[in-house]
Order: structure tokens, then sequence, then C-alpha cells
């Protein structure tokens, strides 16, 4: 079954886009492991402190196969003040647009 990771932190606005370029390598490492379907990890464009993330796996077994292996962010995190990121298992899926 395939997964998705989605959801949003927020940061100091201040260190939100220094936050965002220094997960790049993460970002660009994800889309090249055998099972990322997407992986993307990005500032929000109206609120300055919030970082959008998503991640779309092939399954829950290849997430945690990269998790055990993903290369951290150079510099290190931003501090996260909050979070609201889910996992979601995927039953389905489709056009966005149904007739």
């Amino acid at each position: 079954m395939t997964v998705i990771v989605a959801g949003s932190v927020w940061v100091d606005p201040a260190t939100r886009d220094q936050s965002v370029e220094a997960h790049q390598v993460i970002v660009r490492a994800a889309r090249d492991y055998p099972g990322c379907l997407d992986c993307s990890i990005s500032a929000d464009p109206i609120d300055l402190g919030r970082v959008n993330i998503f991640e779309y796996w092939d399954s829950e077994e290849t997430l945690n196969a990269w998790r055990a292996i993903a290369p951290q962010p150079d510099p290190p995190k931003t501090t996260i003040k909050s979070q609201s990121v889910f996992l979601h298992e995927v039953s389905a899926s489709g056009p966005p647009f149904r007739s």
C-alpha cells in the first residue's frame, strides 16, 4: 500500500529559507531512492514561518528503510516551533477531478 507523509512545520521566519535550502540534499536523495514516488520540502508562499512537507512512497516498508539511511540536513535543521505532519495510507488513487 502506498503512503503519503504530508503536512507543515512552523519555524522562525528568519531561518525558514535557510532550513528549506538545507533540506535540498534530503529531497534530492529521496527522489533518487527506489520506491520514492515524490518528495518536496518547500517554503509556504503565504506564511513566512511555514514549511510544507510532502513525501509519496510505494510502501511504508520503503519509507522506513529510507528513514534508516536518510542524510541529515547541513546545517542542522532549524528548531521546529510546532508541526502538523501525518502519515496517510492510500487505498485508492485517481484523477483529481471526476466527471
